[in-house]
């Protein structure tokens, strides 16, 4: 006799669908907030989290689940606790009952993957391989449902028939679970192609439980009223979204949605309470700005390596501040004695022979004066750079910080460059004329012909430090108090 006597309602509801990466805390307590009946944690591998000790965080006044690398693989709190739904990813029913065992008490419901597409889900028979083979998933769902006390439901795609995708279901609603999702496209199907509402339909007419439709984000779901238009397109009992609430979780409010930049604030109240990981933090924000992560507040937000500093960067007066000198993004500030701009080098920008160090050596030679000289740091925490280029007596430096010792490096020679009007080599920026001696005379010797591209295709392939335009840099490292590397460089 089945256990479950859970009592989270799938009917009439909206959802949050589960999401990798972006189904974490702050993500499902913000949906709950704008109004989401039932949030979806993302996508958890069972060996993972079967390795994990649940760790009462009474710091944060939370629920941790955590593994041996003391990562926590899974956070929650008392106020998503009758709404949270933990989806498991999982092939192996014995294991599915351990880790469901151990979360249990902390969550509302426990959910099976059964139709994420991509190789994270399906390596060792998980997520849409489970739709090739019902007898495992007959298993899996019987044993939960006989072996927990919370509610079990399952997420599928559709088959390729629509006999296959009913028959499928009917098997799974035998099981005795509470309900089931269904994305309403095949396996290899992606977002670009049109939900099959058709389909989602007729499953919703051959069973008993409820069913969540899921898949209308791109063409249907836009904003709150889209919702009851998707649940009747597809004559399911509920709807769940994923990337419409991704992009924006406001599209659960009655009320309509809310701009970007408010719920970006609203989000990260979350993300630092929680103690959210920043690069996480980071992630969800920038799928919230999308077409705007180019935008200045999108380049801040992008440069912040921290949650207080992802904080800084989305402050009011900040956002202010962007909105009003919107149309000169790259306007210079003084900071000491350093004049600094927001640049950050972006090699795909800079496809032709001479780099923006490079430029500004040439102009240097023409003028007579001193060669550029960069001082690099690295910052300890994650191993970024920032430079600072002198030249003719004024420092220059990108406040943004960078992968690699060169990329500082060009970012600030790209900041000089610009304060003082000079082509930096960008693309479409055109011919400036500035060629260094060496490289007229390599090109005279190797191609008398002045129409020859042979030399700048080499130049192309040559490693910057390796450019006879650039002499080689020379450099030294050393610890500065804080744990910072410092490196130093002539050119």
């Amino acid at each position: 006799a089945s256990l479950n006597m859970g009592s989270l309602c799938f009917r009439n509801i909206n959802a949050l669908a589960p999401m990798v990466r972006v189904g974490t805390l702050p993500m499902r307590l913000l949906a709950l907030d704008y109004g989401a009946d039932i949030v979806y944690s993302e996508e958890l591998i069972d060996i993972k989290m079967a390795q994990c000790q649940r760790v009462v965080n009474e710091v944060l006044e939370t629920v941790d689940f955590v593994a041996p690398d003391e990562r926590v693989m899974f956070r929650t709190c008392k106020k998503e606790k009758e709404h949270v739904v933990l989806q498991m990813g999982t092939a192996d029913p014995d294991r599915a009952l351990i880790v469901a065992r151990l979360v249990e008490n902390d969550v509302a419901a426990i959910d099976i993957n059964m139709g994420c597409p991509k190789e994270y889900s399906t390596k060792g028979g998980m997520g849409a391989a489970l739709l090739s083979n019902p007898d495992q998933i007959e298993a899996i769902l019987r044993t939960l449902v006989n072996g927990v006390s919370k509610p079990v439901t399952c997420k599928i795609r559709i088959l390729p028939t629509l006999e296959e995708t009913v028959s499928l279901v009917k098997r799974i609603e035998g099981t005795g679970v509470s309900a089931i999702g269904v994305h309403g496209r095949l396996k290899d199907e992606r977002p670009r192609h049109p939900v099959h509402c058709d389909v989602i339909k007729a499953v919703s007419q051959s069973v008993s439980i409820p069913v969540i439709a899921n898949g209308g984000s791109l063409d249907l779901i836009k904003a709150h009223a889209d919702f009851e238009e998707f649940r009747k397109a597809t004559g399911a009992s509920s709807v769940m979204v994923a990337r419409a609430a991704m992009w924006n979780p406001s599209v659960f409010r009655s009320q309509g949605l809310l701009a970007v930049e408010e719920v970006m604030k609203e989000y990260l109240k979350y993300a630092v309470r929680y103690d959210n990981h920043a690069f996480n933090t980071k992630y969800c924000l920038c799928q919230i700005l999308r077409e705007k992560v180019e935008s200045p507040l999108g380049k801040q937000l992008l440069s912040a390596q921290t949650n207080e500093e992802i904080c800084f960067s989305i402050d009011e007066a900040k956002v202010d501040a962007i909105q009003t000198n919107r149309g000169d993004p790259n306007h210079p500030v003084l900071d000491g004695d350093v004049t600094t701009m927001r640049v950050k080098f972006e090699r795909r920008e800079y496809p032709g022979e001479f780099s923006p160090k490079m430029f500004l050596l040439e102009w240097s030679r023409k003028e007579n004066l001193e060669q550029p000289a960069y001082e690099t740091i690295q910052r300890s925490q994650d191993r970024a750079f920032q430079s600072i280029v002198t030249m003719a007596g004024k420092k220059y430096r990108s406040t943004l910080w960078e992968k690699s010792k060169k990329f500082a490096e060009q970012a600030a020679a790209i900041v000089c460059l610009r304060v003082l009007g000079l082509p930096e080599g960008r693309v479409g920026e055109g011919h400036s004329g500035l060629v260094g001696k060496r490289k007229r005379e390599e090109k005279r010797k190797d191609s008398p012909n002045e129409e020859d591209a042979t030399v700048g295709c080499e130049a192309r392939k040559r490693p910057l430090s390796e450019n006879p335009a650039e002499p080689r840099a020379s450099s030294g490292a050393s610890t500065l108090p804080n744990g910072v590397t410092h490196k130093a460089s002539a050119v």
